[in-house]
């Protein structure tokens, strides 16, 4: 990770972190950002023709990327809004993870949440990435937890507000 705030070359942010990208498909479009402080890069669709998506049908759309994603950092794939709130499309998962050791392709599972047949195009934006890091755990077992006011109170405990 680096700071540079004077950086004219690579967008005008505090931090940057690079990430090794492998085109497997010729068609294949690297992940963009579309403002100059949004969070996630968009993917692109790696498909030779329009794809078709029936009510509550899922389908795995290759993006023709594969990532060396840094180790102590996760890919997250989330919805698009425009795409999820025009056209109903968006991860049948929520939010896919693509881990540090995993070099495939990577593939957006989109699920056509309408009531009626969409579409996405040849190299339409599907999904957006975000390279977050990540704490890995270790699970210690005990027979206590401390104790807090909410304690085990869950699903709406909190109040409806």
């Amino acid at each position: 990770m680096t700071y540079d705030k004077n950086n004219t070359n690579e967008r005008n942010i505090t931090m940057t972190q690079k990430v090794s990208v492998k085109k497997l498909n010729e068609n294949a479009v690297l992940p963009t950002y579309g403002s100059e402080f949004a969070a996630g890069a968009d993917l692109y669709a790696c498909i030779d023709d329009v794809t078709d998506f029936e009510p509550g049908e899922t389908k795995l759309i290759p993006t023709g990327l594969a990532m060396e994603i840094p180790v102590g950092y996760a890919g997250l794939i989330y919805a698009r809004s425009g795409l999820a709130t025009k056209k109903g499309l968006a991860p049948a998962n929520k939010v896919g993870v693509i881990d540090a050791d995993y070099r495939g392709e990577i593939m957006v599972a989109l699920h056509n949440h309408s009531t009626e047949k969409k579409s996405i195009e040849p190299k339409e934006r599907i999904a957006q990435l975000v390279i977050a890091p990540y704490l890995t755990a270790i699970f210690e077992e005990t027979d206590e937890l401390n104790d807090t006011v909410r304690g085990a109170g869950g699903f709406g405990s909190t109040g409806t507000k």
